[in-house]
């Protein structure tokens, strides 16, 4: 494990793009957390499931509708271009954001600025996906997808709990207005730190360019179907993609509970600074499983196949759903939050790895555009699920046991399924 990651921090490239990634997500962690504080940890108002669920829900909807059309553009734009210009784009409605938080708007406007800052991010963390094959090497992909997602998460949820001391400490009257402006800065950052690569670099290596956007609008519907069909050859990158989509839709469920928990169960309507600090402490420790997660998966895929690594992730997944996290105090709940945190990475890192050898580059743009979708539509579900299972404080001990169950069902089934068959298969080559 030492040595793999010594022989990719020595990848120049592959530093340059951990950078870009690294500052523009904790730019996100900044962006998002101040916008959490102003509507949902407002002295002047107690958030429902609904809301609460309705605020997730709108971090993740750009990536849901967008997904089927980023993947066809990322195979025909230039991948470098793509992380230069996302960073530089979403400057603007990252300062009308500000300016609305600073007006007091609550409303639909600040919705749609938001959703239009987070839809530039669609086309940002695809073009990491699929540029990161050509900055490490096939032996090292697992070990970089181990460090490169993770990283970028937890420099996310740095940047939340940077937010999160500057909304305590900043002696402004609009210190959420301040902080998300300031994220604007950091994301002119990462843009500059994009420059350092040359533009032909991340590829893509083939597929045509159309020459006019309508050319490239005219073939989406084409591109989506062939990246779908190319993903339908390949059962193993299927099948670990259907895993880690109902991981996701448990994972929402008890995100969305974890959230009302803190607010409306642990800290009485006034406490908003406490419940707003619990909620951080737990994106935190939730940033150590990922943490530990990454540093875990190389060491146990080098002992075990991927399909069983994700097996027991999971199985610990439904373990401490049920125990501790019955037990609703808040240490029980950072307990559940590191374990959940470890599970949830440690899945994708191994979907990832198979996603990416299982398909060919000229598609792996489409592919993951699609994987992205489902991970965060599924999410998305999660949220609305959530308003008619999670009651008014969040505290249930039937959801939690039945989220629990649908884990270890979710593992036992991928288990039998994998044991069935070859572990990895190899590419057959591109179809359309």
């Amino acid at each position: 494990m030492l040595a793999r990651l010594g022989h990719l921090s020595r990848g120049r490239r592959f530093r340059q793009l951990l950078a870009v990634r690294l500052v523009s997500q904790c730019a996100d962690g900044v962006f998002q957390a101040a916008l959490a504080a102003y509507v949902l940890f407002s002295p002047e108002d107690k958030p429902t499931v609904a809301a609460v669920a309705a605020a997730l829900a709108a971090l993740l909807i750009p990536y849901s509708v967008l997904g089927p059309f980023v993947g066809v553009f990322l195979d025909r734009w230039r991948r470098r271009q793509v992380l230069l210009f996302a960073n530089v784009v979403r400057v603007a409605p990252v300062l009308a954001a500000a300016a609305l938080v600073l007006a007091g708007h609550t409303g639909m406007v600040l919705f749609i600025v938001v959703l239009a800052a987070l839809s530039v991010n669609r086309f940002f963390l695809a073009a990491l996906s699929a540029a990161l094959p050509h900055v490490v090497e096939d032996d090292d992909l697992v070990t970089a997808n181990a460090l490169t997602p993770t990283a970028g998460t937890v420099s996310t949820m740095i940047g939340a709990g940077l937010a999160s001391v500057a909304l305590v400490r900043l002696p402004s009257a609009h210190p959420a207005a301040v902080v998300v402006a300031a994220s604007a800065a950091v994301y002119l950052l990462a843009a500059a730190l994009a420059t350092r690569m040359p533009p032909e670099l991340l590829g893509p290596e083939t597929g045509a360019r159309p020459a006019k956007l309508s050319d490239a609008l005219a073939v989406v519907a084409r591109g989506l179907g062939a990246g779908l069909r190319h993903l339908g050859q390949r059962r193993g990158p299927a099948g670990a993609l259907l895993v880690v989509t109902g991981h996701r839709f448990l994972y929402g469920l008890a995100t969305v509970a974890t959230v009302v928990l803190y607010r409306n169960y642990f800290n009485t309507p006034e406490q908003t600074t406490s419940a707003f600090e619990g909620v951080i402490g737990v994106v935190l420790v939730s940033g150590l499983g990922y943490f530990l997660a990454a540093v875990l998966t190389p060491l146990a895929t080098a002992r075990l196949a991927k399909e069983s690594w994700v097996a027991l992730l999971l199985t610990a997944a439904a373990v401490v759903v049920v125990f501790p996290g019955t037990l609703f105090t808040q240490v029980a709940t950072l307990v559940a939050a590191l374990v959940l945190g470890i599970s949830a990475q440690g899945v994708k890192i191994c979907v990832d790895t198979i996603v990416q050898t299982g398909v060919d580059d000229e598609f792996r743009g489409r592919v993951f555009s699609v994987y992205d979708m489902a991970y965060n539509a599924v999410f998305v579900a999660a949220a609305a699920a959530g308003i008619l299972v999670i009651p008014a404080d969040g505290r249930s001990y039937g959801l939690l046991v039945a989220i629990g169950v649908l884990y270890a069902v979710l593992a036992s089934v991928y288990a039998r399924a994998t044991h069935r068959r070859p572990a990895v298969e190899q590419p057959t080559g591109a179809s359309v």
